[in-house]
């Protein structure tokens, strides 16, 4: 008998502003379309929220204040814990959640994992994100370098841990931020593990380098860069694309391995 697909829910954090994130995901997410089955909510724009009958979850990214209480939000949290109460009783099969930088921030607050502040200046580039020894050990991250490069784009951060928080709930922190010895600054916490189905990263692993450098190199997409960063970010910027070692071994690493782990696990209660 021909088993049934499993279903994956995308949820589009990006509040109807253009952006490549969410065609990354999807892009992704059809890797494994034999296996599972796509749907995609716009959660803040249309207010879109899947119940919890998926089996796995990816949160996308977006543009505002992780803070801001939106109409989205209450639901949104109410489902992220109903999924999080499931799998502490569920003896079978638990929910897989991923989280990308906006979902990130807005889990890490909803969790009071830390303090989420507005950066000094925006963080954009591709640049080098540093292994913890949690995050050495870890399977999501297992297969990089490190450091490892990944596309960040942010304007908020996650720092100073609440470790007492992270203790009680089992949860731990896997990168952080690149080393600014010129800067006293605390380093943004770059990626969590909530729990062993649970897990989050504030860079976006779904960046996809080819599509990446075909819309950077759009004249009005390089001159804006420019103006806001600087030609030398720039070059940097398309130089790191370009590099085999850095943002497609991110690509091909983080959400293929967590979404191949999801179905591998939900599936083996059926084999046991």
């Amino acid at each position: 008998m021909k088993r049934e697909k499993l279903k994956l829910a995308i949820l589009d954090m990006n509040n109807d502003e253009p952006n490549q994130g969410l065609r990354c995901i999807k892009e992704i997410a059809d890797f494994f379309s034999s296996e599972v089955d796509i749907t995609v909510f716009n959660v803040r724009a249309k207010q879109e929220i899947p119940d919890i009958s998926f089996d796995i979850y990816i949160s996308s990214g977006g543009p505002g204040s992780p803070l801001e209480e939106e109409n989205w939000r209450k639901p949104y949290l109410y489902l992220m814990q109903q999924l999080w109460d499931h799998n502490i009783k569920s003896l079978g099969s638990k929910k897989h959640v991923f989280f990308i930088c906006y979902s990130f921030q807005v889990m890490c607050n909803y969790f009071g994992l830390g303090e989420i502040k507005l950066r000094k200046s925006t963080s954009f580039g591709a640049l080098p994100i540093h292994k913890t020894k949690k995050g050495l050990k870890d399977p999501i991250l297992d297969g990089l370098n490190d450091p490892f490069y990944a596309v960040d784009s942010r304007d908020w951060q996650l720092i100073q841990p609440n470790l007492k928080v992270f203790k009680e709930r089992g949860a731990s922190i896997l990168s952080l931020e690149k080393i600014r010895t010129h800067i006293k600054l605390e380093r943004a916490i770059m990626a969590v593990r909530f729990s062993d189905e649970f897990i989050g990263t504030q860079f976006h692993p779904e960046a996809d380098p080819i599509s990446m450098k075909v819309y950077f190199s759009l004249e009005e997409t390089k001159q804006k860069i420019i103006k806001n960063f600087g030609e030398t970010k720039y070059n940097q910027l398309m130089d790191t694309i370009d590099d085999p070692d850095k943002i497609i071994m991110t690509y091909n690493t983080v959400l293929p391995k967590f979404i191949t782990t999801a179905i591998r696990n939900i599936k083996q209660p059926i084999h046991s």
